[in-house]
């Protein structure tokens, strides 16, 4: 039995005439840029996401780095963020001049709590930016209300959590990854759980003004309504394409399905898991994640990976390299954060997509307890 890592080519296949009919319909109207389709996109995104504006951009990475520019965030600024993401979440905030401050994590969950973020904010501090890792949401409770005894702004990065629902504020209710935050941001990645054929990013927002910024600051600085050639501020081209943003319209019609396969997957995992003793890292009680990864934790990981691949199982590490140990980020002064260390030698994603059948979870199951066993 051969199973990959991921699996994008199946899905694809049932929407590839769907996609050829919008491609048609572009070819026919000339509306590459902005128009219609991304107008359409835009408004459904916005409504999954619950939320007022959603805008497209050209990938995740502008979209926190065009959300905090949007903000004021820029020189002399500090901006928390885990130290266990992927290397976007810093390298958006350097962009603007600010600094990444790296905090460290549950052991657990492998999420930011408040007692991380309280060791490492200043004065300095402009915002914080939890990062709803392997499609687990940070809850709003975890992260608001240290947000506001410091007056932060929160930005959530979304980029693997789409459709993702945690506790709000009430009784029973639920809030969707990207809507608790003054902004959330995602990527559109073509491995994402909503992804483009090719790159793409939105910022979700419900402050009116702040997403007509981004808007502007993405599209060379123009001011909406006015003269095209009129530039209020100094931006750049960070813009989602029409063909994009179809392509992310038609999946988003099956990502609450997609979803609820991705959940039944990870359960059958997580028994399978159970069963062998291997500890799986899993969403915060009450939140419904969009598992976007599904990610075990072994020891002896480099091994284990050479016996998994041997029994042509694929797999995969995020992120083997915190990112406060980058050579971009390290400094003299970088202080030690024990758990993102630790988790980073021991964490082992395994294959996972929403098609993958129960047999070739009891394999993958079977095969990783006899690599650990084997070492």
């Amino acid at each position: 039995m051969r199973i990959p890592f991921n699996d994008l080519a199946t899905p694809h296949a049932s929407i590839v005439e769907d996609v050829v009919a919008e491609v048609r319909a572009l070819a026919g109207n000339s509306r590459f840029i902005g128009g219609p389709a991304v107008e359409a996109f835009e408004q459904d995104f916005a409504t999954f996401c619950g939320t007022r504006h959603a805008v497209g951009v050209a990938n995740g990475t502008d979209a926190i780095e065009l959300t905090l520019r949007a903000l004021g965030v820029g020189a002399g600024d500090e901006v928390l963020v885990p130290a266990n993401t992927f290397i976007a979440t810093a390298s958006a905030v350097a962009a603007t001049g600010a600094l990444p401050v790296f905090a460290d994590v549950d052991p657990v969950s492998l999420l930011v709590t408040p007692a991380t973020l309280e060791a490492v904010v200043t004065e300095r501090t402009k915002a914080v930016i939890p990062v709803h890792l392997f499609g687990h949401m940070v809850p709003p409770a975890d992260v608001l209300p240290f947000a506001a005894r410091h007056g932060l702004v929160v930005i959530e990065d979304s980029a693997q959590a789409h459709g993702a629902v945690a506790p709000g504020d009430g009784a029973g209710e639920k809030v969707r990854a990207g809507s608790y935050g003054v902004a959330g941001t995602f990527s559109f990645y073509p491995g994402k759980n909503l992804g483009a054929w090719g790159d793409g990013g939105a910022v979700v927002t419900d402050d009116d003004e702040l997403a007509s910024r981004i808007r502007s600051l993405a599209n060379h600085g123009r001011s909406e309504g006015t003269d095209h050639y009129e530039h209020r501020y100094i931006g750049r081209n960070s813009r989602l394409d029409a063909l994009q943003a179809a392509v992310l319209r038609r999946k988003l019609a099956d990502l609450e399905e997609s979803t609820a396969q991705r959940r039944r997957v990870a359960a059958v995992y997580a028994e399978a898991l159970t069963a062998h003793g291997i500890p799986l890292v899993a969403p915060l009680s009450g939140v419904d994640s969009a598992w976007h990864l599904l990610v075990a934790r072994v020891p002896g990981r480099e091994s284990v990976r050479r016996r998994l691949e041997e029994a042509g199982i694929g797999t995969g590490v995020h992120y083997p390299v915190p990112c406060h140990q980058q050579h971009a980020y390290r400094t003299e002064h970088t202080t030690t954060l024990p758990v993102a260390e630790l988790a980073a030698t021991e964490i082992l994603s395994l294959p996972f997509f929403p098609h993958l059948r129960d047999d070739e979870v009891g394999y993958v199951a079977d095969h990783l307890a006899k690599a650990i066993a084997a070492l």
